[in-house]
């Protein structure tokens, strides 16, 4: 199974492809889609869109894995964030991919085994799951790639968290 992790962001959006097969996986691409503050919101959403697009397109993945906001107090943030996690949906079903959402807990949980990790375990642990001589950079790469992997580790209960 090809599986797309995304961690939405509208500067950083996060993606990390991976290859799920037996209990093991293998990194098959991961960076970051920027968009610079300068930039206006929707050129922005649309930089975002085509660039998800194309990675749809070249690696063709069976799932997309998106993580879920998380709110906390600037809401102006959390509706640009929302933005591009919209475009991130959007893209993936015009792809006619499956898509499935994830909460941070749920991440942590999936790839950790402990929901209250911190943010260097988890990279640890991608690291570590992935084989990789380094911790992905930007953080919101290793994000990504958590998603992913969190999906993959959902086995049986993956409708459970299907995006209807």
């Amino acid at each position: 199974m090809i599986i797309l992790g995304i961690d939405p962001g509208l500067a950083i959006m996060g993606y990390g492809i991976i290859h799920y097969e037996g209990n093991r996986f293998r990194p098959i691409d991961y960076g970051a889609i920027t968009t610079p503050s300068t930039m206006p919101t929707p050129m922005r959403l649309k930089k975002i869109y085509e660039d998800l697009n194309k990675i749809m397109i070249k690696h063709n993945p069976d799932a997309v894995a998106i993580e879920e906001l998380f709110f906390n107090t600037n809401v102006k943030t959390a509706l640009l964030v929302g933005h591009a996690r919209g475009v991130a949906v959007l893209s993936a079903a015009n792809n006619d991919k499956e898509i499935f959402e994830y909460t941070p807990l749920q991440v942590k949980q999936g790839v950790v085994g402990y929901g209250r990790a911190d943010k260097g375990q988890v990279q640890q642990m991608i690291k570590t799951l992935l084989n990789l001589p380094n911790v992905p950079k930007p953080d919101d790469v290793a994000d990504a790639l958590a998603v992913a992997i969190c999906h993959a580790h959902s086995g049986n209960f993956k409708d459970m968290f299907k995006i209807k």
